[in-house]
């Protein structure tokens, strides 16, 4: 995630440090390697969330794969917040690929 100076997962929390805006911690709800699925909550934000889920699958193709992520939030006001992250994540994402 653009901006996280850490990352920390104790198998069911992820605790992530933003320099600036503070740190967020995530509840993993479901992993399944197999399906290629997470489904995670964010439970403690500098922003007030008062609802926060998302899901994320990653779907073979026949060269490479789709990434499939949703969010669902409330309020609605912190989407057009969360759309910026997540179009960053997905930048870092395909640099990461490219180097590899």
């Amino acid at each position: 995630m653009p901006g996280v100076e850490g990352c920390e997962y104790d198998g069911e929390v992820r605790s992530l440090s933003l320099p600036g805006a503070g740190a967020i911690k995530e509840l993993i709800i479901s992993r399944d390697a197999v399906a290629r699925t997470m489904v995670y909550s964010c439970f403690e934000s500098p922003t007030p969330l008062d609802f926060h889920e998302a899901r994320v699958e990653v779907i073979p193709a026949e060269q490479g794969c789709t990434l499939y992520w949703q969010t669902l939030v409330e309020p609605v006001e912190i989407e057009v917040f969360i759309k910026a992250s997540m179009e960053g994540c997905l930048v870092q994402i395909g640099q990461v690929i490219e180097q590899s």
